[in-house]
């Protein structure tokens, strides 16, 4: 048995890459790739969490926020395909304005 708190831990480092990533990274992508690994960590860390209970309510819980981050995974890189063939870039810092 693996204790929670090595999920928690591995939670943590995941969350934390995903934060460093967001910044450093400047193309949507990438960005967009970073708060996917800080959802799914967030994900872990609430499991880790409802393990020792054997909540079943939470596995129910991570479910649905994934359900919604794979709606949002879709829709985010519909607007990246339209900013990309509008603006013919991805780069975050060519995006200042979004006006037409």
């Amino acid at each position: 048995m693996i204790p929670a708190g090595w999920f928690l831990a591995v939670a943590v480092i995941l969350f934390g890459l995903g934060v460093i990533a967001f910044f450093v990274r400047k193309d949507l992508p990438s960005q967009f790739l970073a708060v996917e690994i800080m959802l799914n960590a967030g994900n872990l860390a609430f499991l880790a969490l409802a393990k020792p209970a054997f909540a079943a309510d939470a596995q129910a819980a991570v479910f649905f926020v994934i359900t919604v981050a794979a709606a949002e995974a879709a829709i985010g890189l519909a607007v990246i395909l339209v900013v990309f063939r509008r603006r013919r870039t991805v780069r975050s810092e060519d995006l200042r304005t979004l006006k037409g």
